[in-house]
């Protein structure tokens, strides 16, 4: 990792998941970038887009398995984040073998 350690809210935990689940195809698409906007005020969103942009793909899982160890989830807001994961692998209406894979990793660490 670039910076070392980094230490996210709950929220900014998530918007970096939904990040990740946008870009898991190589491609960022307007619908999936303003799904992700719409759940947080621009600059959390832009904070995180910052450090999302600068990471590899493995660096971020890295930096997402960290996190969660600091956060104690219930049930029900895992139940909510995997919606809003789903919501973005089909914000384009597709659901490609990229985002199905990238959604057993995440689901293995929330789990």
């Amino acid at each position: 990792m670039k910076n070392g350690r980094t230490q996210w809210t709950k929220t900014e935990l998530e918007i970096y998941i939904l990040l990740l689940c946008a870009n898991a195809d190589k491609v960022e698409r307007e619908a999936e970038i303003d799904l992700i906007r719409s759940k947080v005020d621009q600059d959390v969103f832009d904070k995180v887009y910052r450090d999302f942009s600068e990471e590899t793909q493995e660096n971020c899982l890295e930096k997402i398995r960290e996190n969660i160890a600091n956060h104690q989830y219930s049930h029900r807001e895992l139940e909510r984040l995997r919606k809003e994961m789903n919501a973005i692998f089909f914000a384009d209406e597709k659901y490609r073998p990229m985002e199905q894979n990238l959604e057993k990793i995440l689901n293995n660490m929330l789990y």
